[in-house]
């Protein structure tokens, strides 16, 4: 793993390209290097994990021709090299770096879909002129850039493309609202104006002597065609594939680990390791010092299998590393913190861990899967002329009631009305249940300030549309939505920052090309079962694990944010986000979040705490990245305290 980044164009210099390259550092403390070549400066700070000796990068083809920086893992590297030695082709290292120039050299574009792997990466053609960007399948390696019309710049993290002083630091509103109803942004925006995200699967080739940009989609994850299989067939399948997926993923020539739950997804993963011989086992838990803890879950699975196990329980005060999080993150939310902390923890045992992340997009996991399986029928019964002229008119009626009453904890009540009143909608119906909340007009005028004016954002609901193509399926649909959506841009995101803030390399079995492709095979009504989460699942682990972890109740690595609001959100908010400093800035109305602050600790106002976390975050976020200096950030959350 590494952090990789360049600029390509007018204006570009190697010092540039240095400057950009160190301010990742944190991703990849093992080594440095940057190439110029004419308009093109691509650099690379390195984390070694494969090849220690002689996997330096930038890397170079035998004559120079191209060169290449890369962040990730190529699991099937060996079966590439072997087909590519066979054609002719001459390895100098060790590594899985160049199987891509050789493998782009062979193949062409046509290397992308035979990658089995996590992978960002920046290859420069020196004859034609040319950069291509490459993000993997799953997206789980992230890849940004931005373009001016002349010159492109890229980087693992946007921190790098801000280095350069010709791009503006301006805060996108578009993404700024998209991320305020969902608490990520989808898609390839991003939260700072004219800075993009490469989607998933995607290549992007840039010829600066046009100059000229296009993107192009190389892989989208089909189900394996066939008949139907039993239910027998189907486990024993998603156990070979799970297996043969840990098998591939713990190639490392350095210390390996397991973050882990006691839930069902990373304890599988612990059985397969055994299963493989692994020996020790190395395995990492945190706690909140919530009555939701998992610590105890971690220990029954850790004794099950004899591992190396690690835990430690977080400190009252957790808002303290905040800001250091959201300089990381680049994104202020509030499901980033605990992996930020896990992660530190971690990397002083093992430089690589494997993590459980996409078992719950893949089968089915989350809870709200459990309103969305029995409400498949009712969508077809409800007619669109109903839909649309009687039961969204009944929603907007719903809200104006329940503002009216200014009373929050009604919010929660209300929700679920206007969830009911979306059938016959399964996107209305999917995103009602995650809280986005720009359906209903009034609530701008609640939650904005004055920068908004004159400003009408598109619909959130705009972004998911081409998931949800009909009112049959509708778990499949938000399955598929959740999959390419929040499990990329949200939890994928994370995962990537907060490990590798700290050169921690996380690995995510689950994504494995051939897993996803089986598991996205499996019917839907074997997923779910007496609306049960992840039934096939379950049983396929049936007596591999404790009985414990095949009953446990699903609560997420989260904390409560009614526990959060009392040990320290409410106190930090309060200092850093003053009348003066929210007016101001113009983005928030300052009498609603007074409101909430005044609240007595209620239960029913979750997502108002969640607002509330978003809120402080984006003070902070914007004084860091768009007042401050990114390269010199203020790490001490006294430095955000607004009270003179």
């Amino acid at each position: 793993m590494c952090g990789i980044a360049g600029i390509v164009g007018p204006g570009g210099s190697r010092d540039l390209a240095g400057r950009m390259v160190d301010i990742l550092a944190h991703r990849g403390p093992d080594g440095r290097g940057i190439h110029s070549d004419g308009p093109a400066h691509i650099g690379q700070t390195r984390l070694a994990v494969i090849d220690l000796l002689t996997g330096d990068q930038p890397m170079s083809n035998e004559d120079g021709g191209l060169w290449v920086v890369y962040n990730g893992e190529i699991y099937n590297f060996m079966e590439l090299r072997e087909e590519l030695e066979a054609a002719g082709h001459v390895f100098r290292t060790r590594s899985d770096t160049e199987v891509l120039l050789h493998g782009w050299e062979e193949w062409g574009p046509d290397l992308l879909p035979r990658l089995n792997g996590i992978f960002a990466f920046a290859l420069w053609e020196s004859a034609a002129r040319r950069l291509i960007l490459a993000r993997d399948y799953c997206g789980v390696k992230p890849l940004h850039y931005h373009f001016d019309g002349r010159t492109l710049r890229f980087a693992s993290e946007i921190k790098a493309i801000l280095m350069d002083p010709a791009v503006a630091r301006q805060a996108d509103l578009q993404s700024l609202h998209q991320f305020l109803n969902l608490r990520y942004v989808p898609g390839e925006g991003t939260l700072f104006r004219d800075v993009r995200r490469l989607s998933a699967g995607h290549y992007l080739v840039f010829e600066p002597l046009g100059p000229t940009l296009r993107r192009t989609r190389y892989f989208s994850f089909k189900p394996l065609s066939g008949p139907r299989l039993t239910e027998a067939e189907y486990m024993e399948g998603l156990r070979h594939h799970l297996k043969e997926a840990v098998r591939r993923q713990l190639v490392s020539d350095v210390p390996l680990g397991v973050f882990l739950s006691g839930g069902l997804d990373s304890s599988s993963l612990v059985a397969f390791m055994s299963d493989l011989g692994v020996r020790p086992i190395k395995t990492f838990c945190l706690g909140f010092d919530e009555p939701t803890d998992e610590l105890e879950d971690a220990r029954i699975v850790a004794e099950r299998f004899g591992t190396d196990h690690h835990e430690m329980t977080l400190a009252p005060d957790p808002l303290h590393s905040y800001p250091r999080v959201v300089w990381h993150a680049e994104e202020p939310k509030e499901n980033v913190l605990q992996g930020f902390l896990l992660a530190r923890f971690a990397r002083r045992e093992v430089k690589v861990a494997l993590g459980g992340l996409g078992g719950d997009e893949l089968f089915a996991g989350y809870i709200n899967n459990r309103f969305i399986y029995p409400s498949q029928p009712l969508h077809p019964l409800v007619p669109p002329f109903v839909s649309r002229g009687l039961l969204r008119p009944l929603s907007r009626l719903a809200f104006r009631l329940q503002n009216a009453t200014g009373r929050l904890a009604w919010d929660e009540y209300r929700r679920g009305v206007q969830m009911l009143l979306a059938l016959g909608d399964p996107a209305r119906y999917y995103l009602i249940l995650r809280n986005v909340w720009d359906f209903d007009a009034r609530t701008f005028g609640n939650l904005y300030g004055p920068a908004w004016d004159g400003f009408r954002p598109e619909p959130v609901e705009t972004a998911f549309r081409s998931y949800f193509t009909g009112r049959r399926d509708a778990l499949r649909q938000v399955l598929t939505a959740e999959f390419h959506t929040k499990m990329v841009d949200d939890f994928l995101m994370n995962e990537d920052r907060t490990s590798m803030a700290h050169g921690l390399e996380v690995r995510v079995p689950f994504l494995d090309r051939d897993l996803v492709r089986f598991a996205f095979s499996i019917p839907v009504d074997l997923l779910i079962k007496g609306n049960r989460t992840k039934h096939i699942f379950f049983k396929a682990m049936e007596g591999r694990l404790p009985a414990r972890t095949l009953s446990k109740k699903k609560w997420g690595f989260s904390f409560n944010p009614v526990h959060q609001f009392r040990k320290d959100l409410r106190t930090v908010a309060e200092r850093v986000l003053t009348r003066r400093r929210v007016e101001e800035r113009g983005w928030f109305n300052y009498e609603y979040l007074r409101r909430i602050l005044d609240h007595p600790p209620h239960p029913r106002l979750r997502w108002h705490y969640f607002f509330l976390w978003l809120v402080l975050g984006l003070e902070i976020w914007a004084r860091m990245f768009l007042e401050g200096d990114p390269a010199r950030p203020a790490f001490d959350l006294e430095d955000y305290d607004d009270r003179g």
